[in-house]
């Protein structure tokens, strides 16, 4: 009904040993075809290779197929497909995926983790006939629609908008921008074909010009921290054939009328610092939907609907405001529930953006940190970030990262995916320790090898200051494990704290096997397969010997598949509700602090969304540098980093990278006028030929918006 069709991913043999069995899996592949309409097939070699004396099969597979379905795209994935190769539509460029910051991360510092995915180039001569992979929606999902809007307007290739991973853990008001990009794309898809490079020294990186002779999209990028301007030429070298006007608008990364224009007049356009930039410039009148006189997002255009338009404004602001686009299509419209149908007419009309002005620009440098001595509170800015992070699949952070969902299909989605067994038994979420669940655990040692830095630490914080004596941890320990480098033996002992400055040393008390288990769950990773092994459950007891409340745990070492995670005081199990945990993070101990870099700042205004990009430029070693703050007299570690903290994986590891780390510390607006002091840390064995500096970033950009409803 939708006038959608499938498609399949699996491997290009599977022909068998037999004349019956190759029969049998040419008839399966047809059949999707004849019986189905299929539209696509992926060939990947994660599911195994083809085999040189099949190549026959396989050509003559793809021929049957074509005669029911001649428009059959059919991915290549790395595949050797020998004589067979011209029966497949595509390959993979430059053998690349991208998954950010596990396939493709960041090698400058940058305010978001999609740097490396938006300096990614253009295909040998925009063929088109080309897979780049599409725009993964699973880690990391700020900025996504830069990423796809240069796969879509820049790049696009067969494909264009591709898209893939866990879409549905975007945020509920992000489900618009993306339906905006493949609507815009889909309405124009027919004149996108059509591409030329436009020159750097003049539009810098990669940019490209798509259209017909009439209509030109023009996809922009900045890869620096400072705002760029390019000077668009509306003329022929950008594709427009001469005519007496051309009008020009941004559809990204806010959607806005620039202006209208002479044919050959330059127009600078600014583009923000590490994001993309689409713009349409026609001699046609444009009839998208549109506001002249402030930027806005177009949220809903459906034809025969009521049309949705939010208006954005920065606090404090005001504009001029006048509907473009929309001519004789409705009958009434409202600001905010407010009758504004004068806007059908051609009136124009004030608005107010409500609000304090911002101030200063709220992406901007505050400064250079300077090399200073190691201060004496170097290990609770280290156990500030540490206990800060997580630990957990990068898909658990873009499920925080986003928060619930009110898509009944999104919400569903995310159910069956966390849900599932192969990512239950994976022990990616730190939630497993705390769930009151036998059968889920926190794992330290993912896919068969040691993911720790240094061994590793437990790290829990119990969320607040509380009373306790007695903690206990019950793990699964496996008899014979599959996996390298297990440690087998928990520590006798780690230490608390409730201001991450003083430390007391707890002991173990006591380990109690608890029962025998017959089968045990692990996952293997290429396929993902459930295996059971055997093993048992055991307890440890550590005794909590101090007078006053703690809030910090850490051990370290720490065993692996932890069941639970419990804390106690006189006999009663305390509320574990809102705890952490993390497990990879390295040992103060094992590699102290050898060099420090600090500044003072103070930030007088805090726009709504801002935080802190702590860029450590240069070469300074893999987990060899960290960063913190002090705020206000109180130790703030920064959560989130470019490239992303060490994870317990879902599918793989994350990228390891000594260069070039970027460290997130969110601001709220109590910090506003407070004394903010950054540290840079780097540990014993790290190169002291870095440059840390101290940048003022905001996401979402803080606007105001007003809702613009077309009835």
């Amino acid at each position: 009904a939708l006038g959608i069709r499938l498609g399949i991913w699996g491997g290009a043999d599977g022909f068998g040993d037999t004349p019956e069995e190759e029969e049998a899996r040419i008839r399966t592949i047809v059949d999707f075809c004849r019986k189905y309409e299929f539209m696509l097939f992926k060939f990947d070699t994660v599911c195994g290779t083809l085999r040189p004396e099949k190549q026959d099969s396989f050509i003559k597979m793809m021929r049957e197929c074509r005669k029911y379905c001649p428009d059959l795209i059919v991915l290549n994935h790395r595949n050797d497909l020998g004589k067979a190769a011209p029966y497949s539509t595509t390959f993979l460029w430059e053998g690349a995926e991208t998954y950010i910051d596990v396939h493709i991360s960041n090698r400058v510092t940058a305010p978001h983790h999609r740097a490396g995915a938006l300096s990614r180039g253009l295909v040998p001569d925009l063929k088109r006939l080309t897979e780049d992979h599409g725009v993964c929606l699973s880690s990391c999902l700020d900025y996504w629609d830069d990423d796809l809007v240069l796969q879509a307007f820049n790049r696009c290739l067969i494909l264009a908008p591709e898209i893939y991973g866990n879409p549905w853990l975007l945020r509920d008001d992000e489900f618009p921008k993306l339906a905006r990009i493949y609507n815009l794309h889909r309405r124009y898809r027919d004149i996108l074909v059509n591409g030329m490079v436009l020159p750097e020294e003049s539009y810098g990186p990669h940019a490209v010009s798509r259209g017909d002779e009439a209509t030109r999209f023009i996809t922009l990028r900045n890869l620096s921290w400072q705002k760029t301007v390019y000077q668009v030429a509306l003329d022929e070298s950008i594709g427009l054939k001469a005519g007496k006007c051309v009008e020009l608008r941004q559809l990204h990364p806010t959607e806005k009328v620039l202006g209208r224009f002479r044919f050959g007049e330059k127009v600078a356009v600014e583009v923000f610092p590490f994001r993309s930039c689409l713009l349409m410039a026609s001699t046609k009148p444009i009839g998208e939907i549109g506001m002249e006189g402030c930027d806005y997002e177009v949220i809903k255009d459906l034809p025969g609907q009521p049309a949705k338009i939010v208006l954005l404004g920065f606090p404090g602001t005001g504009a001029r405001v006048k509907l473009t686009g929309a001519a004789g299509s409705y009958s009434r419209a409202r600001l905010d529930g407010e009758d504004v149908s004068g806007l059908l007419k051609g009136q124009e009309i004030d608005i107010r953006f409500p609000g304090n002005p911002i101030g200063e620009d709220f992406h901007r440098k505050l400064g250079d940190l300077r090399k200073t001595d190691v201060p004496p509170e170097a290990e609770a800015l280290y156990e500030a970030t540490c206990f800060a992070a997580d630990s957990n699949a990068l898909e658990v952070r873009s499920l925080f990262r986003s928060g619930p969902t009110a898509v009944p299909q999104a919400a569903r989605a995310r159910d069956v995916f966390f849900s599932q067994k192969t990512f239950i038994y994976r022990g990616t979420w730190d939630r497993y320790m705390f769930d009151g669940n036998p059968d889920t655990f926190f794992d330290a040692l993912s896919l068969y090898m040691n993911l720790r830095v240094n061994g590793g630490v437990l790290r829990v914080d119990l969320g607040k200051p509380v009373s306790v004596d007695e903690i206990e941890i019950t793990r699964l320990e496996v008899e014979e494990d599959i996996r390298e480098a297990i440690k087998t033996e928990p520590p006798v002992s780690g230490d608390v704290s409730a201001d991450l400055h003083l430390w007391t040393p707890v002991t173990q008390a006591q380990v109690k096997t608890l029962a025998e288990y017959v089968a045990i769950p692990v996952v293997t990773h290429k396929s993902h397969i459930l295996r059971m092994v055997k093993g048992s459950l055991k307890r440890l007891t550590y005794k909590v010997q101090t007078d006053g409340e703690i809030r910090y745990f850490r051990l370290p070492e720490p065993p692996d598949r932890i069941v639970e995670f419990k804390a106690y005081k006189d006999g009663r199990e305390l509320d574990r509700t809102g705890w952490r945990a993390s497990n990879l993070l390295g040992s103060y101990g094992k590699a102290p602090a050898i060099a420090a870099w600090s500044g003072s700042f103070i930030v007088e205004r805090i726009p709504a969304n801002s935080y802190l990009c702590v860029a450590v430029n240069g070469k300074h070693g893999v987990e060899k540098a960290y960063c913190a703050a002090r705020i206000g007299g109180r130790l703030i570690g920064a959560p989130d980093r470019s490239p992303s903290y060490p994870s317990n994986v879902w599918e793989w590891v994350v990228r390891p990278s000594g260069q070039n780390y970027t460290y997130y510390i969110p601001l709220t607006p109590d910090m506003a006028g407070e004394k903010i002091e950054i540290f840079t840390l780097l540990l014993e064995g790290g190169n002291p030929e870095i440059t840390p500096e101290v940048w003022l970033a905001a996401y979402p950009v803080p606007f105001v918006k007003k809702e613009l409803t077309l009835e």
